[in-house]
């Protein structure tokens, strides 16, 4: 059993999910730091390490502390990498949007002109989708990326990932890491 399942009482914290601000109470953040080292101890001998670490930086984009990392760090990583990782879409993953067409990136943009003064719930009842979906296709806007634009991205290599790891989280390179057959 790794120690993200044996542990959940670590990794479900809530402290786990986003760091506490600056603002948070001392106790707080001392509790938070007091769970991060317990949870990096954990991910550190955990056999999976390297293939969560990959799967968390090129993969999937989850949330909360994964593979000795917290999201921070990972979009850290996936920065020095190139790598873009979209968020899962929950709502057809779960079947909400039922036998609904999908909603097209124009679709969206479209209707945000249209009605500019209509608020993103607005906009998604009009859709019929979901309120990250709107969101979604307007960041991409804003960053001037649309879906067809945009080239496909080559998936890192594991020695990449672990080398951005190295440099985002500055873990010391004395002990080889469980799994990982590079030389340091």
């Amino acid at each position: 059993m790794t120690g993200c399942t044996a542990r959940t009482d670590i990794f479900q914290h809530r402290l786990m999910e986003e760091p506490p601000p600056a603002s948070a109470t001392r106790r707080t953040r001392e509790r938070y730091e007091q769970l991060v080292r317990e949870a990096k101890t954990l991910c550190a001998s955990c056999p999976l390490f390297t293939d969560c670490l990959f799967s968390a930086v090129a993969e999937h984009d989850v949330s909360g502390f994964v593979a000795g990392t917290t999201a921070a760090q990972r979009r850290s990583m996936r920065n020095l990498l190139d790598v873009e990782v979209q968020a899962d879409d929950f709502d057809q993953l779960a079947g909400a949007r039922g036998t609904r067409r999908p909603v097209s990136h124009e679709e969206v943009l479209r209707l945000r002109t249209q009605y500019p003064n209509d608020s993103l719930e607005s906009l998604a009842m009009r859709l019929g989708c979901s309120l990250s979906t709107v969101k979604r296709h307007l960041r991409r806007a804003r960053r001037g990326q649309s879906p067809a634009a945009k080239a496909p991205r080559r998936r890192p290599e594991v020695s990449a990932v672990l080398d951005a790891f190295d440099a985002v989280v500055d873990r010391p390179c004395t002990s080889p890491r469980p799994g990982s057959t590079r030389v340091a």
